[in-house]
């Protein structure tokens, strides 16, 4: 089977926050977008959701033919899916549910259209376990919220085709995403094993009273998570290791670094650990609400993609 076919349809199955907001990325890159989910508001929810991220789409920049009139909603799956040539998967984390799902979904989509799931935490080898075509079927796992933190993680199961992959890192490329392929399944993918890296050394800290709560963010978004919005750390040690480069690094600073990640900590998850750091971001936040948090977040994030793009074309 080829997966290399136009795609124009897009069918979004589940609604809720990862789901609408892949509905408004695709309808931003000017794709007709149907979307699925059986919940009472979920139609009433979805549309709110577009309405409110299309001004960040818009500031991000449009597609030729992006209208959020092209949303089309619909309670019956087979319905969304008939016509689909790409199936962005949404729904609930659970193995049961997830691999009755697929079967469903692989009987209802055309057989030369990818269904990739946003799943975080089950693997493609379960998910596509109850699939006729499981070739077709992979994981494509955004970022939160998708329709502006650009990477996707791209990772097959033991049955999907590498045209398959293939083409969906094509896709996503194609739509202003940053695809990666994981080469094998990894429990949690990758950005959140990074993600949790980080934080299981942050709550150390706090813990062993090395500083607050609120110094540990700026410590981290005042210094290297401003040189991570650039490049990433491997790169950044070229740069770190000055006119020899990487080699410089390697040669005469990795070994001092090695010797620092051994005296990283392991952090006891107390109720007590748990307070402290609920009393500092409540703290930190200073009265906003998370809504407020996340639209101030937001708005940086669109001037810095903004600003990194401008960069990239001038290289």
């Amino acid at each position: 089977m080829h997966f290399d076919k136009e795609v124009r349809r897009i069918a979004i199955v589940g609604t809720g926050v990862i789901g609408a907001s892949w509905a408004a990325l695709y309808l931003a890159r000017g794709f007709d977008v149907t979307a699925t989910d059986p919940a009472p508001n979920a139609e009433a929810d979805l549309l709110h959701y577009v309405e409110t991220a299309w001004k960040t789409l818009t500031a991000l920049g449009l597609s030729t033919g992006a209208s959020p009139e092209r949303l089309k909603f619909t309670r019956d799956m087979k319905d969304a899916l008939s016509t689909a040539d790409f199936v962005q998967e949404n729904g609930p984390e659970r193995p049961d549910f997830k691999i009755k799902l697929f079967a469903d979904m692989d009987d209802a989509t055309p057989p030369d259209s990818i269904i990739a799931s946003s799943s975080s935490g089950l693997t493609m080898d379960v998910i596509q376990s109850g699939c006729k075509r499981p070739e077709r079927c992979l994981i494509g796992h955004p970022f939160n919220p998708p329709h502006i933190i650009p990477l996707v993680e791209v990772v097959g199961g033991a049955k999907t085709s590498p045209e398959a992959i293939e083409q969906a890192m094509a896709f996503y490329a194609s739509i202003g995403k940053k695809p990666i392929h994981l080469l094998k399944a990894f429990p949690g993918h990758v950005a959140n094993r990074l993600q949790a890296a980080l934080y299981k050394e942050v709550v150390y800290l706090v813990q062993q009273g090395v500083l607050s709560v609120a110094d540990a963010d700026i410590a981290v978004s005042y210094g290297p998570g401003l040189r991570w919005g650039v490049m990433g750390p491997s790169l950044q040690w070229h740069v770190g290791g000055g006119a020899g480069g990487i080699r410089h690094y390697m040669e005469h600073l990795m070994d001092p670094l090695a010797g620092l990640m051994k005296t990283l900590g392991n952090p006891d998850i107390t109720g007590e650990l748990k307070q402290t750091i609920v009393d500092g971001v409540l703290e930190e936040a200073g009265g906003r609400s998370v809504d407020q948090l996340a639209q101030e977040e937001n708005e940086v994030l669109v001037g810095l993609l903004a600003l990194r793009a401008k960069n990239n074309k001038s290289a």
